[in-house]
């Protein structure tokens, strides 16, 4: 039976952790393999790898990275930037991650997600998609590379097709709320999950367990990612990795 998922989203940025604001403005946070180890002991429920660099400025993901990565994690692992192929995506689960994400090459090959289903399994395939708010019409408009690429193809028709390629889950991450900590866009959750029947997770704009159990109790059964709230600590925004649940998902 699935349940809820409490997710710590964590960027790679040359080598290390950092955190954004609305992507922007990368704050160092610490060592990735440290951060793996305080997760191991807070015993998390999964553990999400970005690599913000990747797509961006053309490189493939950092196996030695990833195997080191790894090897550390007692918990389920995802990674993604700069996938583009399902025999990367292959190389990747060789590492020992269970999961894979893939983004701005899905929205410009989407066959991309059938093969990568077909060589890695449809339980291992993740597409992430980044979207803001359209300011001036309803709803809401899909990017890439960091933000700065805008595509065409409606969000919700590409949530669609991803699943019907053989996504196994679709991961929205609200590049508006990101690192606000103001809490989740429910109203667009509430969308995205009507649209389709497969795993989801939303990432961007948690600040606190009550806006994951607010997420919970709109959607039903799904991810709660989050970033901020699991690397920072108080108003000024001290870096202290940490792990908390909503109190009726605790153990």
């Amino acid at each position: 039976m699935l349940r809820s998922r409490i997710i710590p989203c964590l960027l790679l940025h040359k080598g290390g952790l950092v955190k954004t604001r609305q992507f922007k403005d990368p704050k160092y946070v610490g060592d990735p393999l440290n951060a793996v180890k305080i997760f191991n002991e807070k015993e998390v429920d999964e553990l999400m790898f970005v690599d913000i660099d990747a797509t961006a400025e053309g490189y493939e993901p950092r196996m030695p990275l990833l195997r080191s990565l790894a090897v550390e994690s007692r918990m389920p692992l995802c990674y993604g930037g700069g996938v583009t192929s399902a025999a990367q995506a292959s190389r990747i689960v060789a590492t020992g991650f269970e999961k894979v994400s893939v983004s701005a090459a899905a929205l410009a090959r989407p066959a991309l997600i059938k093969e990568m289903s077909e060589a890695i399994g449809a339980q291992s395939v993740v597409v992430t998609i980044d979207v803001k708010a359209n300011r001036l019409f309803a709803g809401h408009t899909v990017y890439t590379h960091n933000g700065r690429q805008k595509h065409k193809q409606p969000l919700l028709e590409f949530c669609q097709q991803a699943v019907s390629l053989g996504a196994g889950e679709i991961v929205i991450n609200s590049i508006d709320r990101d690192g606000e900590m103001a809490g989740y866009d429910l109203e667009l959750a509430r969308q995205v999950r009507a649209a389709i029947d497969t795993p989801m997770t939303m990432l961007g704009g948690a600040g606190s367990t009550e806006h994951m159990q607010g997420l919970i109790d709109a959607v039903g059964t799904v991810g709660a990612a989050a970033g901020s709230f699991f690397v920072f600590k108080g108003p000024y925004r001290a870096v202290l990795i940490n792990y908390a649940r909503p109190a009726r998902l605790k153990r």
